[in-house]
């Protein structure tokens, strides 16, 4: 079993990037059925408020930090991890990973013309890789079974969904054991990044835990309220667990149990 973190009443496992990636291609190697979660303060905070989000991260096989902020809230409440699991990093990862061993994947999300784009920047820099099938990510609920039927009809073992919070996140919860892949990854908006719709943060501003900002240098006016909320308020949840002595009632009173 995986050493775990404990941040916030949420268990983050506590893994390299490293290990992540041969996790889960153990995972697909033995047929044993993975779903990832990934947490940044954004999704912290709003796990807090939207208990359908909070159910849906939780219950995932693997809930990793895809987050700066996050490791270093582990290091000021004690309770370390290693390093940020960058959701877009394991991604390229896995992909690499599934080329080298004849896996193939699912892409599900954006718009049609970003996954067109998307899709053809993948093959030329994984011209070997199997896409058993692709779709974009704009369905309505009572079509989510159908769309998790396509994903099993294709045979893929891994799905990739490039898809915002919480849609992903619910999508995986109920429906990716029908999907009948080994994997699944919610990647947010790594499709984007990918087709060169939006660019991702540089390096350097990486490391400082700036990528949120660098988005909102891009997108102001859709961004700016939702960043300075959330990130207030991460504070704040950080502030009161390093000052707390005993666990708050709720998310906050220790592990949330894993469900699947």
């Amino acid at each position: 079993m995986n050493a775990t973190s404990v941040l916030f009443g949420v268990r983050i496992d506590a893994l390299t990037m490293d290990q992540t990636v041969e996790r889960c291609m153990r995972a697909v190697r033995d047929r044993e059925p993975l779903e990832i979660g990934v947490v940044n303060a954004a999704k912290l905070v709003g796990m807090r408020r939207d208990p359908r989000l909070a159910e849906a991260v939780t219950g995932c096989d693997l809930v990793l930090a895809d987050g700066q902020a996050v490791v270093w809230a582990s290091r000021l409440l004690r309770s370390p991890l290693p390093e940020r699991v960058a959701g877009i990093d394991l991604f390229m990862r896995l992909l690499a990973a599934a080329q080298s061993e004849g896996e193939s994947v699912y892409f599900l999300g954006a718009r049609a013309d970003v996954l067109d784009r998307m899709l053809d920047r993948v093959h030329r820099r994984f011209p070997d890789l199997v896409v058993a099938g692709h779709r974009d990510g704009y369905f309505t609920d009572d079509e989510q079974s159908a769309v998790a039927d396509a994903v099993r009809d294709s045979g893929a073992a891994m799905l990739f969904l490039g898809m915002t919070s919480p849609k992903k996140e619910i999508f995986t919860a109920g429906y990716g054991k029908q999907t009948g892949v080994r994997l699944v990854h919610g990647v947010g908006g790594s499709f984007d990044i990918l087709a060169g719709v939006t660019r991702r943060a540089p390096r350097a501003w990486q490391r400082l835990g700036l990528e949120w900002l660098y988005r909102l240098l891009q997108e102001p006016r859709r961004l700016a309220r939702r960043y300075l909320t959330t990130n207030a308020a991460f504070v704040r949840m950080t502030a009161r667990e390093m000052l707390r002595p005993t666990p708050p009632p709720g998310l906050g009173a220790g592990p949330v149990k894993r469900s699947r």
